[in-house]
């Protein structure tokens, strides 16, 4: 895991201790997996056979501020409309997809040079994510954390930093020989790691499941504000269909536990 993810971590876990020394904001824990569908250059964009040949997974460990309870005195805290309507969600997690090109230009049926390359292309997309995010319940906390059986529906916007490690490679050869990479992949390719930032954008549902425990599912769309997530770049001022960053969608199914 690289340095700057660590800090922030520590700095992350430091502010919550903090938090609840000082203001007594109880504390919920969980983890969330579930399917990534990644859109990068790899396929035809918006292609359903790319949307769904290019689906890997993620995980992730969260952490939630909940301002309407205060775990040390068994209470509420002050009520107040933000305390009963919003929660300070943390996350580190990582997800990887594997990539090949789908769509019309790798049909069977075509056996240009062209299409043979795009055939041969492989990628993984791997990324480790570490951020925030606001969660707004429009229905109370209050009355959701008193019933259980009730659903909890949220949306919520947050900003992460991300961390990305590409692999590209062809069954072709090795991506510097002649004639393995179509043209316009030609100095557009890395396999370098690198950071970004991302922001973040979910909708999704709690069950009350127990007194102090939670099932959640969460559908979250995730904008990188970079092009090199999956290693593929190729000019956008010529190839302009593949102009925009790399972003993903991502269901999350998660458990989570309320801290006494």
């Amino acid at each position: 895991m690289p340095k700057k993810i660590l800090i922030l971590l520590f700095a992350l876990i430091g502010s919550s201790s903090l938090t609840r020394a000082q203001f007594g904001f109880s504390h919920e824990v969980g983890a969330i997996a579930g399917p990534v569908m990644f859109m990068s250059d790899y396929g035809v964009r918006y292609d359903v056979k790319t949307n769904t040949g290019n689906t890997g997974y993620g995980i992730g460990l969260i952490h939630y501020l909940n301002f309407s309870y205060r775990a040390e005195c068994n209470c509420y805290t002050p009520e107040t409309y933000f305390n009963d309507h919003f929660k300070l969600r943390s996350e580190l997690s990582y997800n990887k997809t594997e990539l090949q090109h789908f769509g019309e230009w790798v049909d069977p049926k075509k056996n240009s040079v062209m299409a043979q390359q795009l055939r041969a292309m492989r990628g993984t997309a791997s990324v480790t994510d570490l951020g925030m995010q606001l969660e707004y319940f429009p229905l109370s906390i209050r009355d959701f954390t008193a019933t259980d059986g009730a659903f909890g529906p949220f949306v919520s916007l947050g900003a992460h930093y991300s961390y990305f490690t590409p692999e590209n490679w062809s069954t072709l050869g090795r991506l510097d020989e002649p004639g393995v990479l179509p043209t316009k992949y030609v100095g557009g390719v890395s396999n370098d790691s690198g950071s970004t930032w991302s922001v973040v954008a979910s909708v999704g549902t709690r069950y009350k499941l127990t007194e102090l425990s939670d099932l959640m599912i969460d559908l979250r769309w995730q904008y990188y504000f970079s092009n090199w997530v999956e290693g593929l770049n190729p000019d956008p001022a010529i190839y302009t269909e593949n102009k925009a960053n790399d972003w993903l969608v991502w269901l999350n199914f998660g458990y989570i536990y309320y801290l006494d």
